[in-house]
């Protein structure tokens, strides 16, 4: 069985840290999360490859304790997001199988999220980007050079408002 990501040049990747992926499709505007586990068998079919070439290369790059049926699962899951493609049906694991190998490694996980509830939950949230950078400082002015203009001074301020008029007077008492 051969197994080929689906090449877009849609895609844009950012590998963080720990470990995990975040890939971009601007074609129909995705955004998809991938743990660890799940980045790892992303990177393992870079080339065209096996299941088990496969798991050999997340065996090499996250754990030994990687599994076959653990690498099928995240090849599923790829492939369900349709990332990747197969070319015939993956195996699928026993519960006790699949259940040995939780304690070993982390569920392959995926997560996608269009861009525009993306945008959306942020705004909800109100993250918004930083604040742009001050400005870099003036450079000073060569030696020989006139002394820049000093700013102009600040406006005065405003008149304070007038007095309110008096209240006017009682009218006069009848006898």
């Amino acid at each position: 069985m051969q197994i080929r990501r689906l090449q877009s040049s849609a895609l844009a990747e950012n590998k963080l840290p720990d470990g995990s992926r975040v890939i971009v499709d601007s074609s129909n505007e995705t955004v998809f999360a991938l743990n660890a586990t799940s980045g790892a068998a992303w990177d393992a079919c870079s080339h065209p490859t096996t299941l088990a070439k496969l798991t050999e290369e997340m065996q090499r790059s996250l754990d030994p304790s990687v599994t076959q049926e653990l690498a099928a699962e995240a090849i599923r899951q790829l492939e369900d997001q349709k990332l990747v493609a197969t070319s015939a049906q993956l195996p699928q694991a026993t519960r006790r199988q699949f259940i040995g190998t939780l304690s070993l490694v982390a569920l392959p996980l995926i997560v996608s999220l269009p861009l525009a509830e993306q945008r959306a939950y942020a705004g909800s949230a109100k993250s918004a980007p930083p604040p742009p950078p001050p400005p870099p400082p003036a450079a000073p002015p060569p030696p020989g050079a006139p002394p820049p203009p000093a700013p102009p001074p600040p406006p005065p301020p405003p008149p304070p408002d007038p007095p309110p008029p008096p209240p006017p007077p009682p009218p006069p008492k009848k006898p």
